[in-house]
């Protein structure tokens, strides 16, 4: 495995022989990666909510419009907290930048103006994150659990949900329909 310094700003691919019931085919977000662990938003797995609820549970008062944008499952850690990953990355009250056009926010301010149509121009609200302790993230790609490349906004922010984990590794250069569920080393 080629050594790096963090996976921040790049995307994981859970690979076909990931089957832990909880990420198979999903497609992460790496939001923050360092030597105490990894933190990441799934990008491809719905919630049964959609945005306009997911703002009234928070009284904030959603357009009409709303009740079609999607809420997505971001991880099974503090599931009951949103996160929204969000371009241009804006001034928002808590917001984690992962490069210069794309920012991770948690505070509310960023939801009511989402609510009043302002910036940001593109976001996705995921609730919940993916979390990995110290090597954690490491161990997993040395088993060839996931795939890693550079973010793709156009994977993430215009594609359908359904499209992105084949999307995603085809942006570099793999089809999933041809890769076994079993994995090896040489």
């Amino acid at each position: 495995m080629t050594n790096f310094s963090s996976l921040k700003n790049h995307l994981l691919i859970a690979m076909p022989a990931l089957h832990d019931g909880i990420f198979d085919r999903t497609v992460i977000v790496v939001c923050e990666h360092g030597p105490d662990g990894a933190m990441g938003v799934v990008i491809n797995r719905l919630v049964d909510i959609n945005l306009s609820e997911a703002l009234k549970a928070v009284d904030i008062q959603p357009s009409e419009e709303m009740i079609h944008r999607p809420v997505y499952w971001g991880g099974p850690v503090q599931p009951q907290h949103g996160f929204i990953l969000h371009s241009p990355k804006g001034e928002w009250l808590s917001s984690l930048e992962l490069n210069e056009d794309l920012a991770l926010t948690s505070s509310p301010d960023i939801l009511q103006a989402i609510a009043q149509h302002e910036e940001p121009q593109r976001y996705l609200l995921a609730l919940g994150y993916a979390g990995w302790g110290a090597q954690q993230l490491e161990e997993e790609l040395k088993e060839n659990s996931w795939l890693h490349g550079p973010l793709d906004m156009q994977v993430m922010f215009e594609l359908p949900a359904s499209e992105r984990w084949q999307a995603a590794a085809r942006s570099l250069g793999v089809d999933m329909r041809l890769l076994s569920g079993a994995a090896g080393h040489a």
